[in-house]
């Protein structure tokens, strides 16, 4: 089946065709006609799956036809939990509406400055994506009009709340017309996610995309069993230094860490720049133009640039530690392998790791294969895959000790209360326990 098959604007799949699009996804096929019905839809789906594609086609086809309500708040708002994700889907809702005329789109995220955002929501628009922190911000300040909103998306929302942004999606929600369309996609269905949909949905198709559809067969994974951090960044430095390394993504687990690796790199000459949370939108978009244009071969990055950077150029993803929880594993190696392309991820881990690493392989439904590096192989036994590596036992000066403490010279291990009375310095004798002790005297050393 195409794209020709689920009732498209001539115009929407003029724009497919022109960027290379003819074949939908799987979430595609099944999202997007329930969604030109009008019906609610509460997906799960993995990165990489195709579901930006999967809501804002559909939401594009709506703004074909004319609103029926005058005024020029957005009709589409989309929803997303990182500034990254929003340029991310701000920019292919232009590319799928090139040659749809009048219909505009604007992105408000926090990290950029107030005015030109007010300028750009004082104008006529279309389709508004948004981080929750930013909007709560304009409506408070009564800067959005939802009198004509018809759909309203949430993208990622199982990040958005473990991000806590649960509060401020009610509110979001709770300022829209009850008459909406809602589309909420999530890479997981569970607790909070599964309550949170509940309140905003009304009767939705479910539809889920097993993590076996989504496998990324074009990125080769690779596992390397470190010792400590300086072995990690021995190979690090290693990696980065092969010929077939163009451009690299490096996770890190920690802002702090992130900057300091990137100052490591920049000693070795590397060309390495950080993106993290504490940078304003200004410094990350700069860092993720540069990226782009090659001034930049090394991004050192949390898992803020795990979803929604798309740079076609990137051949490397490092795990120099990994993620907390297997989804994000998932989409910080989807930074790689784009548009077909092919990729490589690799990731470090330690003894510790083990569990996180089993977490991994059973939710991908992929082994990830154990690779050692000549002159740089752990101390470490080499463990099967998945299986916990032998930790380097610890040497003890003399040997290790027995449990009841060292053996005497005089015979067997010493036993507390045997061996007739204890002494102190210079021969004194210890009052036996049943005798009451006497209150020590100024100056007397035990």
């Amino acid at each position: 089946m195409t794209f020709d098959n689920l009732d498209l604007s001539p115009k929407i799949l003029e724009a497919l065709n022109k960027a290379g699009y003819s074949k939908p996804t799987e979430i595609q096929l099944k999202a997007i006609p329930e969604v030109v019905k009008g019906s609610d839809i509460r997906a799960s789906a993995q990165t990489g799956t195709g579901k930006t594609a999967a809501f804002l086609l559909p939401a594009l086809n709506l703004l074909t036809t004319p609103s029926e309500k005058e005024g020029k708040g957005p009709r589409v708002l989309i929803l997303v939990p990182t500034r990254e994700l929003a340029m991310q889907v701000a920019t292919q809702a232009e590319k799928y509406s090139k040659y749809l005329q009048r219909v505009k789109t604007v992105c408000v995220v926090g990290g950029v400055p107030y005015p030109a955002q007010v300028r750009k929501l004082s104008r006529p628009y279309d389709i508004l994506v948004a981080t929750p922190g930013r909007l709560i911000d304009f409506i408070d300040r009564g800067k959005i009009d939802f009198s004509r909103l018809e759909i309203l998306v949430l993208d990622e929302a199982d990040r958005m709340l473990d991000m806590g942004f649960i509060d401020p999606v009610k509110k979001i929600a709770a300022a829209t017309p009850a008459s909406r369309q809602t589309l909420f996609f999530s890479a997981t269905m569970q607790g909070s996610v599964i309550k949170l949909s509940k309140a905003l949905l009304k009767n939705p198709v479910e539809i889920t995309i097993h993590a076996e559809h989504a496998k990324q067969d074009n990125i080769e994974q690779r596992l390397h069993y470190v010792d400590d951090m300086q072995h990690k960044n021995r190979l690090l430095d290693h990696i980065l230094n092969q010929d077939d390394v163009d451009f690299a993504i490096v996770f890190t687990a920690t802002k702090r860490h992130a900057n300091k690796l990137v100052g490591d790199l920049k000693d070795k000459e590397h060309q390495a720049a950080a993106l993290h949370g504490d940078m304003n939108q200004r410094q990350r978009t700069r860092t993720i133009a540069q990226l782009r244009n090659g001034k930049v071969r090394v991004l050192v990055a949390t898992d803020v640039a795990s979803r929604g950077i798309d740079v076609q150029s990137i051949t490397h993803v490092i795990n120099f530690d990994l993620p907390e929880n297997a989804e994000d594993y998932v989409h910080r190696i989807g930074r790689t392998g784009r548009a077909g392309a092919k990729g490589t991820a690799l990731s470090f881990a330690a003894g510790r790791d083990a569990f996180m690493v089993k977490k991994i392989q059973a939710f991908t439904g992929q082994k990830i294969a154990i690779k050692e590096i000549e002159g740089l192989e752990p101390r470490v036994k080499k463990p099967s895959s998945g299986e916990e590596p032998a930790r380097p036992r610890r040497s003890h000066r003399g040997g290790p000790k027995r449990r009841g403490g060292p053996k005497r010279a005089g015979g067997g291990p010493k036993k507390r209360g045997s061996g007739g009375p204890k002494r102190g310095s210079g021969g004194f004798k210890a009052k036996p326990k049943s005798v009451a002790r006497a209150p020590r005297r100024k100056g007397f050393r035990k």
